[in-house]
């Protein structure tokens, strides 16, 4: 199995940081970690309204698949949460272990 892990940054609207972060920590990990994502970390960013976070993926799927699968799932829909809310910019950067 082939670990991919990617660091991901949101730049989240005005005033509305922590409110993402709660919502991500009650609502996003849990189920990305049903789905057998390990999620390594996450940090804010206040004076740039940005949040980090460090998410991988080592099962018999690749990470593409799984992704999707997350996202299209009745369980993703059923939490309520949508990041466009939230989140007015995405990076995702794919980084290996130094």
């Amino acid at each position: 199995m082939t670990r991919t892990t990617q660091l991901r940054v949101y730049t989240v609207r005005a005033g509305l940081l922590d409110e993402w972060a709660d919502k991500w920590r009650k609502l996003v990990v849990p189920l990305r970690q049903q789905f057998g994502f390990e999620i390594q970390g996450a940090w804010m960013d206040r004076d740039r309204n940005q949040f980090f976070w460090i998410l991988s993926y080592a099962g018999a799927e690749n990470f593409a698949e799984i992704n999707e699968r997350y996202w299209a799932s009745p369980e993703r829909e059923r939490i309520g949460l949508d990041h466009r809310d939230y989140v007015v910019k995405t990076e995702v950067r794919e980084v290996d272990e130094a």
